[in-house]
C-alpha cells in the first residue's frame, strides 16, 4: 500500500513538472513581469463632509505621472487643486517631467455637490522597466455638500517631497563663493575687528566662539527669510505655471545677472544701510549677545554681490514649498559666507588671499550661474527644443568667457585650460549648429515601417484574412508610450530587422486618444499596456508565446523573429 502511494505521489509530481515545462514553452516571460493596472496603482477614496481624499497605492517599480492626473466634477464644484511636487524624471522623448513612485494621497475640497454628483478622476502611469498603461478614468460618487459647509482647501500629502533642484550642499558652496567676491571679502578684516572690540588677546576657543556666534546671528536672519518664502511656496508654485510670471521672473534674473557683470550696483538705500551699520557698531564687541546681534543685523545689510545669488536661492526655496528645507538651505548659505570670517578671526589676515582682478572674475562667474535661472524657467514655456538651444547659448557664452579669462594668464600651464575651455565652447555650440544648418540625424532619417493602420477588432479580423499566407505583426502604439518611441528609433530602424519584416504583414493601432474604440481593441486583444506587439500565423491565430511586452533592442527582436519565421 505504501509503495502504491509513493508511486502515485511520484506520478503527480512528474505530471506537475511537465505541465510547468509545457507552460513555460508556450508563455512569454515578458507578459508575466507586468501586473494589471489595478494592481500597479490601487485606487481608493473616502469622504468626510466636504473633504474628499483620493488614494493611490503605487506598487514598487511603478510610477504615476504628475501631469496626467486630472479631476473633472459633474454636478459639483471643487476648490483649485494643488498637486504635490513629484520626483524629477527625464527621458529621451518626453524630456523633463515629475512622477510619483510611491503612494499618493490627494485631498479634494468640495465647494458644492448636488445629490448624485461625481468626480471623474483620470491618471496614467508606467513601470520603470519600460511599460506604460493607457490613461485610466474612475468615476467617484460624492455625497451632497452645501455651498456654505465647504472648508478651506487642504494641501496635498505627497509621496516624498521633490528635492530642491540643487542639494543644500550647493547653498553652502554658493555662500563660500560669495565670500570671495570684491564687495564681501575686503570687509572680513574690518568685521573681525568689530567682533573682537579691538582686543586680540582672547584664547583660541574664545575667538572661535565669538566668530561662530556672529555667523549664527547672520544665519538667523537668512533662516527666517527662507522659512517665510517657503511658507508661501504653494502659492508661488501655482503662480509659476503662468507664462507671464515665468517671463517676468526670467527678465528679473537677467537684470540681476547684469549687475554681477558690473553694469550697475544693487544695494539697500544708503540712508537705511548707514542706520543699520551704526546700530550694529554700537553693539559691544567681545560680548556673545552683542556679537550675535551684530550678525543678525549684518544679514539685513545685503551687499551688492549677495543680492543676485540670494534671490536665486529664494526662487528655488519658494518652488519647494518645504519649510524646513527652506530654513536649512539658507542657514547653510549663511554659514558658507561666514567660514572665511571665522578663519580671519582665528588666524588673522594672513589666511586671506590678496585682493586683485580675480575677485571680479568670481563675481562674473556668479553672473553666469544666475543666467541659468531664466533658461530653467523659460524652458517650461518654449519647450524642450528651444530649451536645449538656450542651454547651448549659455554654455557657449560661459566657456567663451572662461577662455578669454584664461588668456590673461601668462603662465604656460594655462594653455591646457585654454584648450579645454575652447573645446567645451565648440561642443556646447552643437545644438545651435544643428538648429541653424540641420543636424546629421535629420539628414539620415530612416523612413518608418510601412504599417497598415487599424482601429477596431473588425478591421484586425479583416486584415488577418487577407494575410495571404504570411505572418502578421500587430504593433500597439501611443504617443504617451516611451518604449514605443524607442522601438521606432532603435529597433524598427535597424536594417536587419527591416529585412526580416519584409515578409511579414505589418499592422499598427495608434491608441493615443484612449477612445472607446481604442479600449475595445485593447480588451479584445487582452492587452494590459504598451508597448505590446502581437504575432499571428497565416491562419489568423495568435502564435503562442510570441507576444512582446516591453522594449527589445534590435538584436533581441531579430532573435525573437527567427523563432517565428521559417
Amino acid at each position: 500500500m505504501a509503495a502504491r502511494i509513493s508511486r502515485l505521489i511520484t506520478l503527480l509530481l512528474t505530471l506537475f513538472v511537465c505541465l510547468q515545462a509545457h507552460a513555460s514553452l508556450f508563455s512569454n516571460p515578458a507578459t508575466s513581469r507586468f501586473v494589471p493596472v489595478d494592481q500597479a496603482f490601487t485606487f481608493d477614496f473616502d469622504q468626510q463632509g466636504a473633504q474628499l481624499n483620493l488614494h493611490w497605492k503605487v506598487k514598487s517599480g511603478y510610477y504615476l505621472y504628475r501631469q496626467q492626473i486630472h479631476i473633472t466634477p459633474q454636478n459639483a464644484a471643487i476648490a483649485p487643486l494643488t498637486l504635490p511636487a513629484g520626483q524629477p524624471h527625464e527621458d529621451e522623448f518626453f524630456g523633463k517631467s515629475e512622477i510619483y513612485p510611491q503612494d499618493l494621497m490627494l485631498p479634494v475640497t468640495l465647494k458644492q455637490a448636488a445629490r448624485g454628483a461625481t468626480l471623474s478622476v483620470t491618471y496614467q502611469g508606467c513601470a520603470a522597466a519600460g511599460f506604460c498603461y493607457p490613461p485610466e478614468t474612475r468615476s467617484v460618487p460624492v455625497s451632497a455638500v452645501a455651498a456654505s459647509s465647504a472648508p478651506a482647501p487642504v494641501s496635498a500629502q505627497p509621496a516624498p517631497a521633490s528635492p530642491l533642484p540643487f542639494s543644500p550642499l550647493w547653498a553652502l558652496l554658493i555662500g563660500i563663493g560669495v565670500a570671495f567676491t570684491p564687495c564681501v571679502l575686503p570687509m572680513y578684516p574690518l568685521i573681525s575687528g568689530i567682533i573682537l572690540g579691538g582686543q586680540r588677546h582672547y584664547s583660541l576657543g574664545r575667538l572661535f566662539a565669538l566668530a561662530m556666534v556672529y555667523v549664527q546671528g547672520m544665519a538667523l536672519t537668512y533662516t527666517l527669510l527662507g522659512m517665510v518664502v517657503a511658507a508661501a511656496g504653494l502659492r508661488f508654485q501655482a503662480a509659476l505655471q503662468h507664462p507671464y510670471v515665468l517671463f517676468t521672473l526670467s527678465l528679473l534674473f537677467i537684470v540681476l545677472a547684469l549687475s554681477m557683470f558690473g553694469l550697475f550696483t544693487l544695494q539697500l538705500p544708503s540712508s537705511l544701510q548707514t542706520r543699520l551699520t551704526l546700530w550694529s557698531n554700537r553693539q559691544q564687541g567681545g560680548s556673545l549677545p552683542g556679537v550675535f546681534l551684530m550678525g543678525a543685523l549684518a544679514g539685513l545689510i545685503c551687499s551688492p554681490c549677495t543680492t543676485a545669488p540670494l534671490s536665486a536661492i529664494l526662487l528655488y526655496i519658494a518652488q519647494s514649498g518645504n519649510l524646513w528645507a527652506g530654513a536649512g538651505t539658507l542657514w547653510l548659505y549663511a554659514v558658507g559666507m561666514g567660514l572665511p570670517l571665522i578663519a580671519v578671526t582665528l588666524f588673522g589676515n594672513r589666511l586671506l588671499p590678496k585682493s586683485g582682478p580675480w575677485m571680479q572674475t568670481v563675481k562674473e562667474g556668479f553672473g553666469f550661474v544666475i543666467l541659468a535661472l531664466p533658461v530653467f524657467l523659460l524652458e517650461r514655456v518654449v519647450g524642450d527644443a528651444w530649451g536645449l538651444r538656450l542651454w547651448s547659448l549659455l554654455g557657449v557664452a560661459f566657456f567663451g568667457w572662461a577662455f578669454s579669462v584664461s588668456l590673461r594668464a601668462s603662465s604656460g600651464k594655462w594653455r591646457v585650460v585654454q584648450v579645454i575651455m575652447l573645446a567645451a565652447a565648440l561642443i556646447s555650440a552643437r545644438p545651435l549648429q544643428d538648429w541653424a544648418f540641420g543636424g546629421p540625424s535629420t539628414q539620415h532619417a530612416v523612413a518608418p515601417l510601412p504599417f497598415q493602420s487599424l482601429q477596431t477588432p473588425q478591421q484586425l479580423d479583416s486584415a488577418l484574412q487577407q494575410a495571404r499566407g504570411r505572418i502578421t505583426m500587430v504593433d500597439l502604439y501611443a504617443d504617451w508610450c516611451v518604449a514605443c518611441k524607442e522601438f521606432e528609433k532603435y529597433t524598427f530602424s535597424d536594417s536587419a530587422v527591416r529585412d526580416s519584416l519584409s515578409r511579414v504583414q505589418l499592422l499598427q493601432a495608434n491608441v493615443t486618444a484612449n477612445s472607446a474604440s481604442d479600449n475595445a481593441l485593447l480588451q479584445h486583444l487582452q492587452v494590459l499596456g504598451l508597448p505590446t506587439i502581437l504575432f499571428f500565423d497565416a491562419q489568423g491565430r495568435e502564435i503562442p508565446g510570441s507576444r512582446i511586452t516591453g522594449f527589445l533592442n534590435a538584436a533581441d527582436f531579430r532573435a525573437h523573429l527567427q523563432k517565428l519565421t521559417p
